[in-house]
């Protein structure tokens, strides 16, 4: 069945997923953002209407996808008309929110007689555009079989990992895990840089031994050249590491590394830097730099 799909959220990611669905012969029938300019851009390129109101974008689509910032964002769509004659629809959610906000959408939308998945992304903005995202899922397995066709489109495999709440439990990990690595990069090269070490020859040696990881081939150049060009904000790694966070404490563990590294992108969102890829963390370790 080729569903009929609305969109809300359409920044970066969401705009580009938008377009990768379009081309893959996928009708997009509305596009919705909290910024009204970037909803009507969008909707001119992909020959869609930009509704005002949330209830217009469910109006006009089968499955709506929806894309925003952080829990309090979630909520508000939800709460704002979203799920107004909502019945027979499917909610396919990509933000990375806490779990329990993931639980509590599935609860609203099956009392409004419709569908919930979260769909948790590990990739992006290139990905975004070719397709090719890491998507973790979680929800009801009906709910997966039927998003399914749209969710192969725009990742490789998708992957349904449980219940709701699950899959973001998984991706609040897997931020966690990266950002620690980011931080522990970012203080590896800056310490290489005060040393005097060729940088080139660190990274190489870097990728040959045990320092090898995907933040090393992401971020490592742009490090050294303080090209911090945005595809994952510092302030969603730190919004992210804190999700991790409040998840250790409900089961009592202590983070130390997950700790310090959200100390880490807090400091730079304080500081002015929570709009540069999460790669600006080195802004903080090397020696003379900190200043915009």
């Amino acid at each position: 069945m080729n569903e009929k799909i609305g969109f809300v959220g359409v920044g970066r990611m969401g705009a580009n997923m938008a377009r990768r669905l379009a081309e893959c012969g996928f009708t997009i029938t509305a596009v919705y953002d909290a910024n009204p300019v970037t909803a009507r851009d969008l909707a001119k390129e992909l020959k869609c209407t930009a509704p005002a109101k949330l209830q217009e974008v469910t109006a006009a689509a089968d499955a709506i996808i929806t894309v925003v910032t952080d829990d309090k964002a979630m909520k508000k769509i939800y709460a704002g008309g979203l799920l107004v004659s909502a019945k027979g629809k499917i909610f396919i959610n990509c933000a990375t929110v806490t779990p329990s906000v993931h639980v509590w959408v599935q609860e609203k939308c099956e009392s409004a007689g419709a569908q919930s998945l979260e769909a948790c992304m590990a990739s992006s903005i290139p990905q975004a555009r070719q397709g090719t995202l890491y998507l973790m899922c979680g929800g009801k397995s009906k709910a997966f079989d039927r998003a399914k066709p749209i969710l192969d489109k725009l990742g490789e495999s998708p992957r349904y990992i449980g219940a709701a709440g699950k899959a973001a439990q998984v991706k609040a990990l897997v931020n966690m895990v990266m950002n620690i690595n980011t931080a522990g990069l970012a203080e590896g090269l800056g310490l290489g840089d005060a040393l005097g070490l060729d940088l080139n020859m660190l990274r190489e040696v870097f990728a040959q031994t045990g320092a090898r990881s995907g933040v090393l081939q992401t971020d490592g150049e742009d490090m050294q050249n303080r090209d911090h060009a945005c595809y994952f904000s510092a302030a969603h790694a730190a919004k992210d590491s804190g999700i991790a966070l409040m998840l250790a404490k409900g089961q009592k563990l202590n983070l130390p590394l997950a700790a310090a590294t959200t100390k880490q992108y807090d400091k730079m969102v304080k500081t002015g830097f929570g709009e540069l890829d999460k790669s600006g963390i080195a802004e903080l370790t090397f020696k003379g730099r900190g200043k915009k």
